[in-house]
C-alpha cells in the first residue's frame, strides 16, 4: 500500500475529551473508535465537502498519537491520487484517565475549500470510495479499524 502526504485538517474544537461517569468497561487501554457522524455520502460539484466525526475512548487518555485514514476507490482501484493512505498527529492535549471525545475529519471532492484536503474521483466516471479509520495511542496500541459506508463520488 502506497502512503501519501496527504494532509487532514483536524478540526478547532477537535478533541472534547470528559472523564465520565461512565462503566469501565467502555474505556480499554486500546483505543475505541465508533462513527458520530457522516455529514453526507454523496459528493458532486454542488455538494464537495464530507466531514466525518469519529467518537473515541482510551483508559489511559494518550490518545496523541495517530489516526490513519485510507481511502479505497472501488471504480478505480489502482488509479495513482484516486487512492491514499494518510498518516496524521492527534493534536496534543493532558492526558486524563477514561478519555472521551470528538474527531472531526473534512475532505472536499475536486475543489479547494479552505484548508481541506482535496480527494479525487475517477475522472469522468462516479466512483465510489470507502473510507478506513484507525487510531494508534502513545504506548502504541492500535484501535480496530473503522470503515464508512460507501461515498459517491459523482462526477
Amino acid at each position: 500500500m502506497k502512503l501519501q502526504g496527504t494532509k487532514l485538517i483536524l478540526i478547532a474544537g477537535l478533541l472534547v475529551y470528559i472523564p465520565l461517569a461512565c462503566k469501565k468497561t467502555e474505556f480499554t487501554t486500546k483505543p475505541q473508535i465508533s462513527f458520530k457522524k457522516i455529514s453526507n455520502t454523496t459528493l458532486s460539484t454542488t455538494n464537495p465537502v464530507v466531514f466525518f466525526e469519529i467518537k473515541f475512548t482510551d483508559k489511559e487518555g494518550d490518545v496523541q498519537d495517530t489516526l490513519w485514514v485510507q481511502k479505497i476507490s472501488k471504480v478505480c482501484p489502482n488509479s495513482p491520487g484516486v487512492q491514499f493512505t494518510s498518516k496524521n498527529k492527534v493534536p496534543d492535549f493532558t492526558p486524563i484517565s477514561n478519555v472521551e471525545g470528538v474527531l472531526e475529519i473534512g475532505f472536499a471532492y475536486n475543489a479547494n475549500i479552505g484548508n481541506y484536503p482535496t480527494i479525487s474521483g475517477c475522472g469522468n466516471k462516479t466512483d465510489t470510495a470507502t473510507f478506513k479509520f484507525w487510531l494508534r495511542d502513545k504506548a502504541k496500541n492500535v484501535s480496530d479499524t473503522l470503515v464508512s459506508p460507501p461515498i459517491i463520488l459523482l462526477k
